[in-house]
């Protein structure tokens, strides 16, 4: 057993100062060595904001790259499957029940010089409303034709003729226009009208 020898302790003497003395603090702030990357800018610490900052913009700067190096298809098409696949969304938009964009798409034939949809419509309140779907026919097209080149184009021509099929004959001459080989179906069948 050790003897240890009762040593009071020593409280450390604090001294208040006086109401008139303003109290002065010395703060001593350590110098801190950065290392410096052979580049010229500091080299941060993977712990740091800095750091987080940094590989942020290095994953958007990687993000950029590879959005460039994205090849869309693009499939050459005539103007008889651009037709098709037209008259298939107008279809498509009339079974949601948007019964005036599907009437829009039927007013006329839209015709193709290239990968350029050019559409006419009868007045600026008709392309207007044209354009509030433009996007979702255009994606359904780009997806449905593979190519991704496709553009619509809307024309106002406030002299054209409404092109609307009323009586069965009407429907079937429309798409006969649209597909030729319709009428030799009808024929090798016998079909009525």
């Amino acid at each position: 057993m050790e003897v240890v020898p009762n040593v009071p302790k020593e409280t450390p003497k604090v001294e208040t100062p006086s109401s008139n003395e303003p109290v002065v603090e010395e703060t001593i702030k350590p110098k801190i060595d950065i290392p410096i990357i052979s580049n010229g800018e500091p080299k941060v610490s993977a712990f740091s904001l800095a750091s987080i900052k940094q590989k942020k913009e290095l994953a958007e700067a990687q993000k950029l790259v590879t959005k460039e190096a994205i090849q869309y298809p693009t499939e050459p098409f005539n103007e008889t499957d651009m037709l098709l696949q037209w008259n298939k969304f107008a279809l498509k938009l009339e079974e949601k029940g948007q019964m005036i964009m599907h009437s829009l798409m039927l007013i006329n034939d839209p015709k193709l010089n290239g990968y350029k949809i050019t559409h006419e419509l009868p007045n600026e309140g008709t392309r207007l409303e044209f354009e509030r779907t433009k996007n979702e026919v255009l994606g359904y097209l780009r997806g449905m034709l593979h190519n991704h080149d496709i553009e619509i184009e809307l024309v106002v021509n406030e002299k054209m003729e409404n092109k609307r099929a009323f009586t069965p004959q009407d429907k079937f001459n429309r798409l006969n226009e649209i597909n030729p080989n319709l009428e030799l179906l009808r024929k090798t069948f016998d079909l009525d009208v």
